[in-house]
């Protein structure tokens, strides 16, 4: 089955951070959570995405109702549409009150068959079914580079804009190296809870081999790692495969610099694109902000949080919001 049904299960240790950039990232979760926006979800497998779902899905107030998980990667264009028509339901045709979390997982996997599809079907801002208010959240993820997949005409622009309302960016755990110890401290007892068995005590030893690895399978394999030690009972001999895997080696700081200004070059690539296609938009239908979020085949409401974010200067009252 392609579509997964559960309830959220509180897993802190993976929205847990001591840097900046954990805590912004999850003060932005939490506040954009209680709107309807539509939230894109950008990160390495094994970075959380599907616990950052969830934890949205809980914070939003739906958090009673189930979670409706699509994976796109598995889905051909009749199975999208019977998938997506079924999670979004129209307020009427369910008990009142009662909303839905739509998590459509590995987005960017959807072919072009199954994009068209889902443009369609996806909410964008406008009533329909003779002005019913569709009552499905979307929420969105991908591990891939949306910038190169549209430039290389693999992905649609405009379903881009229709999934995107707002973007969390979840960082990889190399980047996140402080909070390897709680994280791992977090995963072993839970794994020897499971597994009704003591928690280890790793040495100092094993301790700075773990924080010397570079984790290309992010907290997915920090996990899997914790449940090995438990299991085998010896962190040396559980720990032997990181040895001769790839660590993480020194770099020079022209290296490091190189590597840290092409991560961020893209970033800010990604962010004036998006900004100039916005302003692009305001200007040609002269700061009408509800034709412009047609143009963008984005709801109004996405429109106006991303002039927000941009800080681009709104009309003066009475100029902008004219006929629509």
């Amino acid at each position: 089955m392609a579509t997964q049904t559960f309830a959220y299960v509180t897993d802190p240790a993976f929205v847990y951070g001591q840097g900046a950039d954990m805590h912004s990232l999850n003060v932005l979760a939490a506040e954009i959570a209680r709107t309807d926006i539509p939230v894109l979800l950008v990160g390495e497998s094994g970075t959380g995405k599907d616990v950052y779902a969830r934890l949205i899905h809980r914070l939003s107030g739906r958090g009673e109702a189930s979670l409706t998980k699509i994976n796109c990667a598995a889905l051909d264009a009749g199975q999208l549409l019977n998938e997506v028509r079924a999670a979004f339901q129209f307020a009427g045709e369910v008990a009142e009150g009662e909303t839905r979390t739509v998590f459509l997982d590995g987005v960017h996997e959807l072919d072009a068959a199954c994009q068209r599809v889902l443009l369609s079907l996806l909410p964008d801002g406008e009533c329909k079914n003779g002005g019913a208010k569709p009552i499905s959240r979307v929420v969105s993820s991908t591990s891939c580079n949306f910038e190169k997949e549209i430039e290389a005409g693999r992905f649609r622009l405009e379903l881009y804009f229709r999934i995107n309302g707002v973007i969390l960016r979840l960082p990889p755990l190399r980047d996140r190296k402080e909070d390897i110890p709680d994280l791992l401290e977090c995963f072993l007892v839970k794994h020897a809870n499971e597994l009704k068995k003591n928690t280890p005590e790793l040495s100092r030893e094993a301790r700075k081999l773990l924080f010397a690895y570079d984790w290309p399978g992010n907290i997915r394999e920090l996990e899997n790692v914790a449940r090995k030690i438990v299991a085998v009972g010896d962190a040396g001999l559980a720990l032997g495969d990181l040895r001769v895997s790839r660590v993480a080696q020194p770099v020079t700081s022209a290296e490091g610099l190189s590597g840290s200004s092409l991560k961020v070059a893209a970033r800010a690539a990604s962010r004036r694109t998006e900004r100039e296609l916005i302003l692009k938009a305001l200007e040609q239908t002269h700061w009408n902000r509800k034709r412009a979020a047609r143009d963008l085949q984005i709801s109004y409401k996405s429109l106006l949080y991303k002039i927000k974010q941009i800080g681009a200067a709104l009309p003066l009252p009475g100029k902008g919001e004219g006929k629509t």
